[in-house]
C-alpha cells in the first residue's frame, strides 16, 4: 500500500495555478487504494462548510472519487483551516483526525501533524492559535454570516502577513526542544508535518542517529509530496505537464 502526504496547498481562487497542480496530482499521481493524508493549511483559509471557497466542486469531486475507489482520505487542520468540518469530510468521503496522530507505516510508527504547534518561539502566534481553537470562539465565528466570517477572515490574513514580515525566519520555525519532546512524549522515531514551507529530511531529531523529521513543501506551479511504501520514503516535486 502506498501513503501520501500532503500540506500547504493554500487553495485559493486567486491561484489557479495550485488547483491546476493538485488536479494534476489527484489524477496522475494518486491512484485507487492509496492512502492520502492531507495535513493541514489545504486551503488559504477557511470560514465553514456551509461558505466554501469559490471553484472548489471539481477538486471535491475528484477527491470523492478517489475515496470511492477505495482509498483513504485522511485530514488535519492547519493554521488556515481549522474551521474544517464533518460536512466536508462527508462530500470528500475523508475522515478528520486528531491534531497529532501516530499512524503505522511500512517502516514502522510515525507521528503526523500540520506542525504550527511546534513552532513554540512564536509566542503570539501560540496565543493566537489557543484563541482560536477554543471550541466557544468557533461557535461565537460560526454563529455569523458568512459576509461576515470572509470580513473577519481577510482581515486576520492580512494581520498575519503584516506580522510575519517582522518576525525573524528562526522564530517562525520548529523549536528543536519541542520537536524531541514531542517525538519522545509520542514514541516515534519518525515525525511528518507541513507548516514551515521548508521541505527537507532531518535528521538526529531526538539524539545522535535517533529521529527522522521529513518537512513537506508548499505548492505552486509545482506540488511536493511524501510517498511512503515498502520501498521506503521518498520526498517529490512535481510540475504538472503542459496542456
Amino acid at each position: 500500500m502506498r501513503h501520501l502526504f500532503v500540506a500547504d496547498l493554500h487553495l485559493q481562487p486567486e491561484r489557479p495555478e495550485i488547483f491546476r497542480a493538485f488536479r494534476y496530482f489527484l489524477d496522475h499521481i494518486a491512484k485507487a487504494g492509496d492512502t492520502l493524508y492531507l495535513l493541514g493549511d489545504i486551503f488559504e483559509y477557511w470560514i465553514g462548510d456551509d461558505a466554501p471557497l469559490p471553484g472548489l466542486s471539481p477538486l471535491f469531486d475528484q477527491l470523492n472519487t478517489l475515496s470511492s475507489g477505495g482509498s483513504s482520505i485522511y485530514f488535519q487542520h492547519g493554521n488556515r483551516d481549522f474551521l474544517v468540518g464533518q460536512a466536508l469530510m462527508n462530500r470528500i468521503g475523508g475522515k478528520l483526525l486528531p491534531e497529532e496522530t501516530v499512524i503505522a507505516l511500512p517502516q514502522g510508527p510515525a507521528l503526523i501533524m500540520h506542525g504550527d504547534q511546534l513552532c513554540t518561539d512564536d509566542i503570539a502566534y501560540q496565543e493566537f492559535r489557543t484563541l482560536v481553537r477554543n471550541s466557544d470562539w468557533q461557535s461565537t465565528f460560526l454563529a455569523q454570516s458568512p459576509e461576515q466570517r470572509e470580513a473577519i477572515a481577510r482581515q486576520m490574513r492580512q494581520q498575519s502577513q503584516q506580522q510575519g514580515g517582522m518576525k525573524a525566519e528562526s522564530i517562525m520555525d520548529v523549536n528543536p526542544e519541542a520537536v524531541c519532546e514531542t517525538m519522545t512524549r509520542h514514541g516515534v522515531e519518525l515525525l511528518i508535518h507541513g507548516h514551515t514551507h521548508r521541505p527537507k529530511i532531518h535528521q538526529d531529531q531526538i539524539s545522535q542517529g535517533r529521529g527522522e523529521r521529513i518537512v513537506l513543501g508548499d505548492w505552486s506551479e509545482s506540488g511536493w509530496y511524501l510517498l511512503v511504501d515498502n520501498g521506503g520514503r521518498r520526498l517529490v516535486t512535481f510540475t504538472p505537464d503542459k496542456d
